[in-house]
């Protein structure tokens, strides 16, 4: 097997197999995005295979990817494959679910179709610490999850209804990218995952089997003949001073920003 770089594949190596990783939290799309539409670019480039190894993430960080999938797919006539690794759950499976097929292995944990709306609640500390929050709105929803009190009963409402919304999305874009319905998707969407083994009668992947198994027969459908290469995007290497300046605030965080977390929507699994 021969694994190469983006740089390579612009020497003209051809009858490539592109692979993406998808690992951790996904929080932005960005990356995941512009490598999908570098790849989509490269004629060299015959397919692509999403190597997932995820528990999801933002909810909209997630749709993005899944639709930047399904244009790649549908614009530039580009296999893209899943591989589940370990994980391949709520977002990521959101993001999988837009893909020609998905592959897993027999204990690769799949599915968590669900959302999950959080935030940190510090009014006690603020109690504690004889701290008083002072807020002035126009709008009776204005500061609604607002983090040093509880929510109202309208408020929940408001909340319950922006998350059921999100859940209906959700189920509806992965009955789409699985060309299935949503009344067969529901019951699967109560936000519990399968084994790679339990999933496949489920409908939820295609293939049980490993990365080496989707390479093979991804590059098999794409027409490509003996072993297949590899490529992948090249890595943005960065020294210890561009982490220190430029991402100092995730390394030591000023305290204050504890107290600066707004809700948050994601596809999770947790």
């Amino acid at each position: 097997m021969i694994w190469t770089t983006m740089r390579s594949a612009a020497l003209g190596l051809g009858n490539q197999i592109g692979v993406i990783d998808v690992d951790g939290v996904i929080l932005s799309a960005e990356t995941l995005n512009s490598q999908l539409r570098k790849f989509g670019d490269d004629s060299s480039v015959k397919a692509i295979i999403l190597h997932i190894n995820s528990p999801g993430g933002g909810a909209a960080a997630s749709q993005e990817i899944y639709n930047e999938v399904l244009r790649v797919r549908k614009e530039k006539h580009k296999k893209v494959v899943a591989s589940v690794e370990s994980v391949g759950a709520s977002g990521a499976y959101y993001i999988a679910s837009a893909c020609d097929k998905i592959y897993a292995n027999n204990a690769s944990v799949v599915g968590s179709i669900g959302v999950i709306m959080e935030w940190t609640n510090y009014g006690e500390l603020l109690r504690w610490a004889k701290l008083k929050n002072v807020t002035i709105t126009a709008g009776e929803l204005k500061s609604a999850g607002d983090p040093s009190r509880d929510l109202t009963p309208k408020e929940q409402a408001y909340f319950q209804s922006l998350v059921d919304n999100m859940y209906t999305q959700f189920v509806h874009d992965v009955a789409v990218g699985r060309h299935t319905t949503e009344d067969k998707i529901k019951p699967l969407a109560t936000g519990q995952v399968w084994t790679g083994q339990q999933s496949l009668p489920l409908g939820l992947i295609d293939k049980v089997g490993g990365f080496r198994t989707a390479l093979i027969d991804t590059a098999r459908d794409a027409g490509i003949s003996g072993e297949p290469s590899i490529v992948r995007p090249a890595r943005n290497r960065r020294g210890l001073l561009a982490i220190l300046t430029d991402d100092g605030e995730d390394l030591f965080p000023n305290p204050s920003q504890l107290l600066n977390h707004a809700p948050g929507f994601y596809y999770m699994w947790k």
